[in-house]
């Protein structure tokens, strides 16, 4: 079986999780499988082409898992992005709208340089808002976006039309 197949395979889908209706991706299994976490690294890597790599980034809480390996193997810095009061230091923020409020993100001042070359990494895209709002910040910061990749995007919620005009890269799309 090919290996986008299986890491397909390995996403379990929880009805009515985190509410009725929801059906949500769980990536856990991938996660808990050497060979498929391995591969789904090696997938996000190769969305980076052959552009060196100063800085990944990735979205507070399960885009961490991913983006800190990406960077790892990429020889590349780590940069989190984090929910509001979560990071010690000076930050930038910019808040974005959830189906049910609103929530704020934040980056450490100092966390990118004008002109670094960013992956952006997280695990999943559905509405776009969280990564929107993490693009907004890095292109305050100066930031050279070569591109957002994720292990999982849900097409059927548009999301990557909030990501444009970055280049935009799903490792698995339902």
């Amino acid at each position: 079986m090919p290996a986008a197949e299986q890491l397909r395979a390995a996403v379990r889908d929880v009805v009515d999780f985190p509410k009725p209706g929801i059906i949500f991706k769980d990536i856990t299994p991938i996660l808990a499988d050497g060979l498929l976490f391995r591969e789904s690294i090696t997938q996000l890597c190769a969305t980076a082409g052959d552009v060196k790599i100063d800085k990944v980034v990735g979205i507070d809480a399960r885009g961490f898992i991913f983006a800190a390996a990406v960077a790892d193997r990429l020889g590349a810095g780590f940069v989190p992005i984090r929910k509001k009061g979560k990071l010690p230091w000076k930050t930038h923020q910019t808040s974005y709208s959830l189906e049910y409020g609103e929530s704020i993100v934040e980056l450490h001042q100092d966390a990118v340089k004008p002109g670094e070359k960013i992956l952006l990494v997280d695990d999943l895209l559905a509405t776009g808002g969280t990564a929107a709002a993490a693009v907004k910040l890095l292109d305050e910061l100066g930031a050279d976006i070569i591109g957002i990749s994720f292990l999982i995007e849900l097409s059927f919620l548009h999301g990557r039309a909030k990501l444009a005009p970055h280049p935009i890269h799903s490792i698995l799309t339902y």
